[in-house]
């Protein structure tokens, strides 16, 4: 297919943020006062790093060091250099992953070299940086060290090709995070990190809410790995055939059906809404979204045990992502994310600008980045009752057929009838989410962004900066074109990489693509007739619209 290309601004998504009641005092320690400086030679991290590495490989090596010591144990034999020499091994690996790891930042690229046998080393210019990750986990944080990640927005998913700089002290990962971010820094820009009003607090954690915690997956993902895990320990130490279960399983069976089924949902919600809380406390403690104007950038800091603060150069930033999945949309909350140019999948989670919180403080910090709420209260075009079809009969497809199958096993074998409630339950729950996701489609197109809005269990409205939109996509299944429906993806360099309009009509998705970007799909569209609208050229071989 052929491509259109459009290159995006580096203009920011906005104004910068007014001045706020909450205000940060700048940092004793200007992190501009003594800037990094190209270094022709090699740098070491920091020597404490001595303690760490040993400690580590101590821990990865732990079964096989408990599997020697049980062997010597039980051979009775004075095979006591063995254990030195399970515990000397380790030890001298993580003092050579120290003495074998060194960084440089050199004529405008940061240069990572590590390993022994096998040398790794990573280079990657300083204009790709996109963010900057400093975490700190709880020995680092009682030796003073950090780790600084580099987001450059590469695909490799091997844990080898990570640019992290392990083993940083605070201020040096501070000054490294400001001179990565802005190279060339001028001398009025630089003054500005000591006015007051430099770095200004949007938001900060609050204990409510943790109120938002239950309400998203991921107590369920907490609770069951720490039951897989729990498992895992009873069945090592033997402890199963102390617990008594079959006992416990003839006691169940005594119960009606109709009392042990909500007594177990019961348990499992309590179960999962505790893990998320605990695992929401323990990500989200301390939470802090800041602006600085020295360094044009938006900090995020959080985390209880580990700390991790990330960076984002406001110049880089071209939209944002508003999440509303069914369960925060009943307890009215949302989380935010940044849409970033050059990073990739696997770094989305240093996008994450507000996790599950009360709806106001999105909007909120939504609003201070893009410097205007309008993409976010505006109201949302529809896509018609074509549209609207289609999203009950995707809804309602499985669920009638579950329904179906279900009363014929009723009525061929011997499965009690009180399940027959359960076909109704699904026909309505399924209309019920049909309904949701006609109400949730819709999207607008504002004279600076794009937005687009899709979903009912997973619900997102996306703001897109209209010059981020470095090409477009149209295309339809063959059920859309039974019924006049096309998709409209438009393409960038950040984020997921596309925002897609799901099932709008034709004509309109043509001309959405044409008036969001002029002069980028015309060379594509040819006219119906005098004065009818554009269509998107289809050339054999090329699929279904243009791109």
């Amino acid at each position: 297919m052929t491509e259109a290309p459009h290159q995006p601004s580096d203009q920011q998504s906005g104004p910068p943020p007014e001045p706020q009641s909450g205000q940060l005092e700048a940092p004793p320690v200007n992190p501009y006062a003594d800037p990094l400086v190209d270094n022709r030679e090699w740098q070491r991290l920091d020597r404490l790093m001595l303690l760490v590495h040993p400690i580590r490989e101590l821990i990865r090596f732990l079964p096989v060091l408990l599997g020697l010591l049980l062997a010597g144990s039980r051979s009775g034999g004075n095979e006591w250099w063995w254990n030195v020499l399970g515990i000397g091994v380790p030890i001298a690996l993580g003092v050579a992953r120290y003495l074998t790891t060194s960084f440089r930042i050199f004529e405008g690229r940061v240069e990572l070299r590590r390993g022994l046998l096998n040398k790794h080393v990573l280079s990657t210019p300083i204009d790709r940086v996109r963010t900057v990750d400093i975490s700190a986990s709880l020995i680092h944080r009682v030796l003073g060290l950090t780790t600084v990640r580099i987001g450059t927005g590469t695909s490799s998913k091997l844990g080898d090709d990570e640019l992290a700089l392990d083993g940083v002290r605070v201020h040096a990962a501070e000054s490294l995070r400001s001179d990565l971010l802005h190279r060339s820094v001028s001398p009025e820009v630089r003054e500005t990190a000591h006015a007051p009003d430099n770095a200004r607090l949007i938001t900060r954690f609050e204990p409510r809410w943790l109120w938002y915690a239950p309400f998203t997956t991921a107590g369920m993902v907490i609770a069951a790995a720490v039951l897989g895990a729990g498992s895992q320990v009873l069945d090592a130490l033997g402890l199963w055939d102390h617990l008594r279960l079959d006992d416990a399983a003839e006691e169940a069976a005594r119960w009606s059906l109709l009392m042990v089924v909500p007594l177990l949902a019961v348990a499992a919600i309590v179960v999962a809404s505790v893990m998320a809380v605990l695992g929401y406390l323990v990500t989200n403690f301390g939470f802090t979204v800041t602006y600085t104007r020295s360094d044009h950038a938006w900090h995020l800091r959080r985390g209880l045990f580990t700390t991790r603060e990330t960076s984002m150069d406001a110049n880089r930033l071209r939209g944002v992502s508003l999440g509303e999945p069914l369960g925060l949309r009943l307890a009215s909350g949302a989380r935010l994310s940044a849409i970033v140019t050059g990073l990739n999948r696997e770094e989305q989670g240093s996008s994450t600008l507000v996790p599950p919180a009360p709806r106001r403080v999105s909007l909120h910090v939504a609003t201070a980045m893009l410097g205007t709420d309008e993409p976010l209260t505006t109201p949302l075009l529809g896509h018609g009752p074509a549209a609207t079809r289609r999203r009950y009969t995707r809804a309602l497809t499985v669920p009638v057929l579950l329904s179906v199958a279900l009363v014929v096993a009723v009525l061929l074998s011997d499965l009690p009838a009180p399940l027959l409630a359960i076909a109704p339950f699904l026909v309505l729950a399924a209309v019920g989410l049909g309904y949701d996701r006609s109400r949730g489609l819709g999207h607008a197109l504002l004279p600076a962004h794009l937005v687009a809005r899709s979903g009912s269990l997973a619900r997102r409205r996306v703001v897109l900066d209209s010059p981020a939109i470095i090409g477009w996509t149209i295309s339809s299944t063959w059920f859309q074109r039974r019924v006049g429906l096309t998709s409209v993806i438009a393409t960038m360099a950040g984020g997921q990489q596309s925002v897609t309009v799901l099932d709008v009509p034709e004509a309109t998705g043509t001309a959405l693509a044409r008036d969001a970007v002029p002069g980028l799909v015309e060379q594509f569209l040819e006219l119906a007739g005098p004065g009818g609208p554009s269509r998107p050229v289809t050339r054999p071989g090329e699929g279904d619209g243009v791109s």
